[in-house]
């Protein structure tokens, strides 16, 4: 394909981690779910998904549900992350052969832990602030779920990558303009027809991932 591929990048909800049972199988989604803050959440995002220019207020409002909550308390219902069929198999496999990363609209606390657990060299995600072992309900907007490409850009100057020698791994229509400027595209568990239609690969099991790297070199 007259590329090399010296980076591969995941996007977190839905795509490396999958928890069933919540909207986009997100970490987000989960969070709210273990603090009781289901149903709270999912009018948030009913309210703000169609709202592509608020989606810093979305994540304000939804970090502010946990206010005063103990992290221990979450973190025991969401923790080990429930990784995609063939995550760890397929990363173990590619791991000291390219540098690897999580981009995602999702939770630090979790990318941060599927960074560290599975090997992985860097996660970059939105921030929920926590102070003396509870959430303070405040967060930082890092990725916005509808400028994920402006922030992969920043991501490849930073480790002296071309977007072409980059391979990305999504799973929704967020993924999109990601998609569209790396070299190598792969949709995984797609969830958005767009995203099938414009990724080079669509597949549903990520131990299928190292083959199509290798053959893409």
């Amino acid at each position: 394909m007259g590329r090399r591929i010296r980076a591969i990048i995941f996007d977190l909800d839905g795509t490396l981690v999958r928890y069933h049972g919540v909207e986009f199988e997100s970490s987000w989604g989960a969070i709210a779910a273990a603090a009781g803050k289901q149903e709270e959440s999912g009018r948030i995002l009913r309210e703000f998904l169609p709202r592509r220019d608020a989606y810093q207020e979305w994540v304000e409002r939804d970090a502010a549900l946990l206010t005063g909550i103990s992290v221990e308390v979450i973190t025991a219902k969401i923790f080990p992350p429930p990784y995609a069929t063939g995550a760890r198999e397929a990363i173990a496999a590619l791991r000291g052969r390219y540098t690897m990363g999580i981009l995602s609209s999702g939770v630090d606390l979790v990318a941060d832990r599927a960074c560290q657990e599975l090997g992985l060299d860097f996660s970059v995600a939105n921030r929920l602030l926590i102070e003396d072992g509870r959430f303070t309900g405040e967060s930082e907007t890092v990725v916005d779920l509808w400028k994920k490409a402006d922030v992969m850009k920043e991501i490849a100057a930073k480790h002296n990558l071309d977007l072409s020698e980059i391979c990305f791994v999504g799973d929704h229509m967020n993924d999109v303009p990601v998609m569209r400027i790396v070299g190598l595209s792969i949709a995984m568990n797609a969830k958005d027809k767009e995203l099938e239609r414009i990724a080079d690969y669509v597949v549903s099991d990520f131990t299928t991932i190292p083959q199509i790297v290798e053959e893409s070199r």
